[in-house]
């Protein structure tokens, strides 16, 4: 079987910038469980799955236009630290969720500076060219309730 639309896919990753440094791994723990063609994982991966089947490996770069985006500097804005009630101590790193006009977004504290607060809505990989090691795990059919729905269910069923 291989990997295409509707198909549950199972892998195994590493993902590493361009400096060699593991920004992420599912070594040692479980594979990630996705459904192709929902739009589940960034699209230069997605893409770069298409076609493979169970026990495939590869090694793929992505370009941020095609992992988490170019970075947007118009989503950082500095906000004054009473925007931020009910939290003492603020600190870079820190995520908190905001309601924009594209709805809830999350953005992170970037800086503090005295009372003043930069915020980012980027993500914290935006702009990034992004390394996979993958191998591919399984590939089954999805349910009609995981087509339904775009995304993979527990076994059991949703949530």
């Amino acid at each position: 079987m291989q990997i295409s639309n509707h198909k549950v896919v199972s892998f195994h990753y590493t993902l590493t910038n361009d400096s060699g440094d593991v920004i992420d791994s599912s070594s040692g723990g479980e594979p990630l469980v996705y459904l192709h063609g929902e739009q589940n994982i960034i699209p230069g991966l997605e893409n770069a799955l298409d076609g493979k089947s169970i026990g495939d490996s590869l090694q793929v770069t992505i370009e941020a236009a095609d992992g988490y985006g170019e970075y947007n500097p118009a989503l950082t804005q500095v906000v004054p630290s009473e925007m931020f009630q009910g939290v003492d101590n603020i600190e870079v790193g820190m995520q908190f969720q905001a309601e924009t006009s594209e709805g809830v977004q999350v953005i992170r504290v970037a800086e503090v500076d005295g009372d003043n607060v930069t915020i980012d809505g980027n993500h914290p990989l935006a702009g990034e060219r992004l390394h996979f090691d993958v191998t591919v795990e399984e590939i089954r059919e999805s349910t009609d309730e995981e087509r339904e729905h775009g995304h993979v269910h527990a076994e059991g069923g949703c949530c």
